[in-house]
């Protein structure tokens, strides 16, 4: 349920003339994809790949219509791991190459037949201090404790998963009771405090509405809090029942660069690729190998080092209720 974040500077004509001779990789913009443009592309040339043309952002309508028209020109797509798996379903995405791609290595809960995850991140509350100085917000509950904690709240727009779990956990749900969700509490929930919720609509805006105080309580990709300590900014940080969610790589049917894609993804998803892209954007690896290559100060900030605590988004339901569950919630932005 991504909508357009940051488009990359790169013309379509540009896009098409590479193609030939490069391959593509398309993600969603931003500090995200300049790490995955140093850590995995930049290495699988270097060691002998074709180029990598970055493209983006990532648009699913767009791979929908480049399959169907048998007119594919991006080989390796970064995409929510739940859409990956509908996707696969209906036929859109090649098959992965797992004599090439080494899915023994990689964390089982986000590899399918046609993805494997590109990283792994988790919805966290997240608030301003400054904002707080009495008392600091420590549960989930608290985020929906508008006498307690005052002040506007901000969600993640254009994506429900995360949210409706957010907002089942925090009514007293327990984690191992929460699918099939039950949507009626769930919105009956967020409904407490709709008149106070800013939405963010991409990372950047959630760290200034977090940082400027308009918003000093939310929910938070984890590497967007991460970002705001590193620059030297005092956040309060609660991984109790993080949410983990994770997006994926895959493969749109009919490239015409498929070994090369391949082997883009099992560079992207090795030990030392996965283990530099997680230290330079505060995300986890999926690389179960990752973890011996990183700095044990940085390991402890990623939401691997959290799973006592932590809430697994179920990415197979959300596959199966996606579009469903997605009407409800932007009919319910927009009343």
């Amino acid at each position: 349920m991504k909508k357009t974040m940051i488009a990359l500077a790169l013309a379509s004509g540009l896009t098409s003339a590479a193609h030939a001779q490069d391959m593509v990789f398309t993600s969603w913009g931003g500090t995200t994809q300049d790490a995955q443009a140093a850590h995995w592309a930049a290495p699988f040339t270097e060691k002998g790949g074709p180029a990598v043309v970055q493209d983006g952002p990532t648009d699913y309508g767009k791979i929908k219509a480049m399959v169907e028209a048998g007119a594919v020109t991006w080989d390796v797509v970064d995409v929510e791991y739940d859409w990956a798996l509908q996707a696969g379903k209906a036929g859109l995405l090649e098959p992965l190459d797992f004599t090439v791609i080494d899915k023994t290595k990689l964390d089982p809960r986000f590899v399918s037949d046609f993805a494997v995850g590109s990283f792994y991140y988790s919805f966290v509350l997240g608030w301003n201090p400054a904002n707080f100085p009495d008392a600091s917000p420590a549960t989930l509950a608290d985020l929906f404790d508008t006498a307690k904690f005052p002040g506007k709240r901000t969600f993640y727009k254009w994506s429900a998963p995360g949210v409706i779990e957010a907002a089942l956990l925090a009514d007293g749900v327990a984690p191992d009771a929460l699918y099939p969700l039950d949507l009626d509490r769930a919105f009956k929930k967020l409904d407490t405090i709709k008149a106070d919720i800013i939405w963010w609509e991409g990372g950047a805006q959630s760290q200034q509405l977090l940082a400027s105080g308009e918003a000093p309580i939310g929910f938070f990709w984890n590497g967007r809090l991460s970002a705001l300590q590193a620059d030297g900014m005092e956040v309060g940080i609660s991984w109790d029942q993080n949410i983990t969610a994770a997006d994926a790589l895959v493969v749109p049917k009919g490239t015409k660069n498929k070994e090369a894609a391949m082997k883009f993804i099992a560079e992207a998803t090795s030990a030392e690729g996965q283990a530099a892209f997680a230290a330079a954007t505060g995300y986890a690896p999926v690389n179960l190998g990752s973890a011996d290559l990183m700095d044990p100060a940085i390991r402890a900030t990623l939401p691997d080092a959290q799973t006592a605590v932590q809430v697994n988004a179920d990415m197979a339901y959300w596959a199966d209720h996606r579009d469903e569950i997605g009407n409800r919630w932007y009919a319910w932005q927009a009343q």
